[in-house]
Order: C-alpha cells, then sequence, then structure tokens
C-alpha cells in the first residue's frame, strides 16, 4: 500500500496529498478537488465522530474465524464494504487516469473480491456512461448513483442505468447543491417526498437514496418505497458544519430498524472503522476516497490490495472484540462517550 500511495501522490499532484491519514486538514475547501466544502469542517467532523468510539478488547472468548459474509439488497457479499460512488477523475484527482479505466479497474477489483462497487454522475456526460459501460461489462455487478436532476434527465438516465442489469440503484440527493455542478451550469435540486415516491414507483429495482442524515428523512424513504438508505453527508463536500455520520446513525438505525436496510459511509479509513459502523447498527458501510486512491496509484491491483487489508484489519477487529459474525455485532464492543450522540430529528 505505501507504493500504491507513493504513486497516487504523484498522479494526483495538485488535487491530492495522499496523506498518512485522509482526514481533511490540509484540503479544506478544495472542491472540486478531494476536499471537503469551505472550512472542511463536516469532513474532518466524520474522521472525528469514528475516532471518538473506543473498541472494547476481548480475549476471552471462542471467536477465531470470524463470518464476514453479508446478504443485502439482495446482493451476496463477501465483506460489509462496498466502494463508494466517487467519480471526476479530470477534475477531482489530477486525470492522469481515463475514467473509464478509474471505475472499471474499482469494479473489478471489488466484483472478484466478492463485493460490489458503486458508479457516480455528474457533468460531463463520460461519468456515469463509463460508469454504466463497467457495470454492464460485469453483468451488472454495480450500484449506479444518479443526482438528483430535474425529472426529464433523471429518469432519462435511470432507464440507462437499469439498462446495465443491475438490480440495485440509487440517488444520491445529498449531492443537491454540489458546487461542481453550480460551476458547470447544472445545477440539482433537492426532492420532495412525493416526487421521490414517484421516481422509486415508476424503478423497477431495489432503490437506495443517499444523503440521509436525519431520522424523520430515513422514515420517509420507508414511506416512499425505499429499500435502502446510505448515511451519508457527501464526504463534507456539500454542507460545512455538517455532524459527522457515525454520530446520526444511532438514532437513524433506531428509528427504522428492519424496515430498510441501512448504509453508512463517511471517515471509514480501517477494518476498525468498519466494525465501529457496524456497532452502531449499520448493514454495511461505503468507502470513497481511499479507493480513489487505491486505484490511481495501482489500478485493478490497487483496488484489490486496499480490499485485502479492510478484510483483514476487519478480521483482527472482530476477533479482538470477540464478534463472531456482521450479521451480528454486539453494540457493546464499542465505548460511545456521552457528549458523542447528537439527537438530530
Amino acid at each position: 500500500m505505501k507504493e500504491i500511495h507513493a504513486r497516487a501522490r504523484d498522479r494526483m499532484k495538485g488535487y491530492c496529498r495522499v496523506c498518512p491519514v485522509c482526514d481533511g486538514r490540509v484540503c479544506a475547501g478544495e472542491v472540486p478537488g478531494m476536499g471537503g466544502l469551505g472550512t472542511g469542517s463536516a469532513f474532518q467532523e466524520n474522521i472525528r465522530a469514528l475516532s471518538e468510539l473506543k473498541l472494547h478488547m476481548r480475549c476471552l472468548h471462542g471467536v477465531e474465524d470470524p463470518d464476514l459474509s453479508v446478504s443485502t439488497l439482495g446482493l451476496d457479499l463477501t465483506m460489509p464494504v462496498l466502494a463508494a460512488p466517487i467519480g471526476g477523475v479530470s477534475f477531482n484527482m489530477g486525470g492522469k487516469m481515463p475514467e473509464e479505466e478509474y471505475i472499471l479497474s474499482k469494479l473489478t477489483a471489488c466484483a472478484e473480491a466478492g463485493t460490489v462497487g458503486c458508479t457516480g454522475d455528474g457533468v460531463p456526460d463520460f461519468i456515469h456512461e463509463s460508469g454504466f459501460a463497467a457495470i454492464k461489462e460485469l453483468g451488472g455487478r454495480g450500484i449506479p448513483f444518479i443526482k438528483p436532476w430535474a425529472e426529464d434527465e433523471l429518469f432519462a438516465k435511470l432507464e440507462k442505468a437499469l439498462a446495465t442489469g443491475a438490480t440495485v440503484v440509487g440517488m444520491d440527493v445529498d449531492a443537491a447543491g454540489l458546487v461542481t455542478l453550480r460551476k458547470m451550469g447544472r445545477p440539482v435540486s433537492p426532492k420532495p417526498p412525493a416526487a421521490l415516491a414517484e421516481v422509486i414507483r415508476q424503478t423497477p429495482a431495489r432503490f437506495v437514496v443517499k444523503g440521509i442524515m436525519t431520522a424523520i428523512e430515513a422514515k420517509m424513504c420507508v414511506d416512499a418505497g425505499a429499500a435502502g438508505i446510505v448515511v451519508s453527508n457527501h464526504g463534507g463536500r456539500v454542507l460545512d458544519g455538517a455532524p459527522g455520520t457515525a454520530r446520526v446513525l444511532g438514532n437513524i438505525v433506531r428509528a427504522v430498524r428492519g424496515q430498510i436496510a441501512v448504509f453508512v459511509d463517511g471517515g471509514v479509513r480501517s477494518g476498525g472503522d468498519v466494525l465501529r459502523m457496524l456497532a452502531l447498527g449499520a448493514d454495511a458501510v461505503l468507502i470513497g476516497r481511499p479507493f480513489a486512491t487505491a486505484v490511481l496509484g495501482g489500478g485493478r491491483e490497487g483496488a484489490a490490495r486496499y480490499l485485502e487489508k479492510i478484510r483483514q484489519e476487519l478480521i483482527q477487529s472482530m476477533v479482538l472484540t470477540g464478534t463472531a459474525s456482521v450479521r451480528h455485532v454486539d453494540s457493546t464492543i464499542i465505548h460511545i462517550p456521552q457528549h458523542h450522540g447528537i439527537a438530530v430529528e
């Protein structure tokens, strides 16, 4: 991974420093780029919220070979880790790799590891077109996310997404107001619950809504017929001052547990972080920026090595907390400080 990061640092020069810890401090305000919006506080808060959760080490048990497999949204995964929908190599990552190569490398590595990669959307069109082509090449093994465009463009892209063979599609409503799209003259906007329900009704696939940060909006997604949500603040790239996802995840899970699949992203940097999110109630975790640097630094092999790193860290964390299965993570394996929770409704 050190060699992969070194190559990524060279290829992403001027766009990402590929820091030893990807925490959003030195890249604050660099949007476009890989940073967080404004002061970068929302990006940094994702990292901070997770780091405050301490794992209780337990060694007096019989867990030696934990089960990492999980089935969710009709997908059988070897581990509860997916690649988040990050695209735009040319304006976010330095442009030293074609978009088509980047997204196919990422999704192929995920498929070969027994999990799934997600694709993004944006301007110019080759971002979503590259993603759709990669999913189609992999026989539908991927989740395409479409931004909350106006109705005509939204449904046209959803139709193309379904043509890839994907059985799960999503909308990243957290992209509403994204700076990069406004700068390109293609603004997106929030979706009222009724409009969301109509989109889901017309989409013959399991539908995931990404960008949910409150229990109330999670319940709205249940009522609208969504199959899943992603608790996400868009990597801190859309609203400066938003809380970290690990602070709101628990409230959201309590509100909709058993009614809808709950995924989460934001600041996940290790297998231990994956386990922390699972202990808060997530069904699976999405990882963003680290996948981008792994692919830019090593292509498909870089992404594969990163996935193996996360898998080994997750196994180690599960063994040392006495966790036998990712499907049954005991919330008592983490210590939550009293100041950590934010009751956002």
